[in-house]
């Protein structure tokens, strides 16, 4: 791993800082209880609660909340590998695709498991020197283990230009 892909990752798995980074920067998200538990350079997983700000009028969580906290458990592993990189590269969604296989009514938990395959797209937009897409597939699972949820979230990756 990268020291700066460890840096960064020490950041996420500190709750306190990881927090504050929501609260400023992602303030809906925060609000709705979404929450990093664990991430390495090859899996994230991020909760989301049912509760009173992340519910439908269905006594469910809101398919936007799910969506937040399965784009999230892409998008950490792809911050990751392009923290303070040089060259820089950016990132961006292009396309969000869920499917919904139960109704969420607890804690609902994404996983995503191909940070290592994210990491491969952005070297090979840095090498190639062109916009790479991949789409990076999370599942959200609730507290019995049943999938209630699956993501596939397309990123693309492309080395910054350095005009000024």
């Amino acid at each position: 791993m990268t020291s700066n892909a460890a840096k960064f990752l020490k950041l996420i798995n500190s709750p306190v800082k990881f927090r504050l980074f929501l609260l400023s920067k992602l303030p809906s998200a925060f609000f709705c209880g979404v929450r990093v538990r664990y991430a390495d350079e090859e899996k994230c997983v991020v909760t989301v609660p049912y509760k009173w700000l992340s519910q439908n009028p269905f006594r469910s969580t809101y398919f936007a909340c799910l969506s937040m906290a399965a784009e999230m458990s892409t998008g950490v592993l792809a911050m990751a590998h392009i923290y303070k990189r040089n060259p820089s590269v950016s990132m961006l969604v292009l396309k969000v695709e869920g499917g919904f296989i139960k109704k969420a009514v607890g804690r609902t938990t994404f996983t995503c498991e191909e940070g290592l395959l994210i990491k491969q797209s952005i070297e090979d937009a840095i090498s190639s020197k062109e916009g790479k897409m991949i789409s990076s597939r999370s599942y959200g699972r609730n507290e019995a283990g049943e999938v209630v949820a699956e993501f596939s979230i397309s990123w693309s990756f492309k080395v910054k230009s350095n005009i000024s």
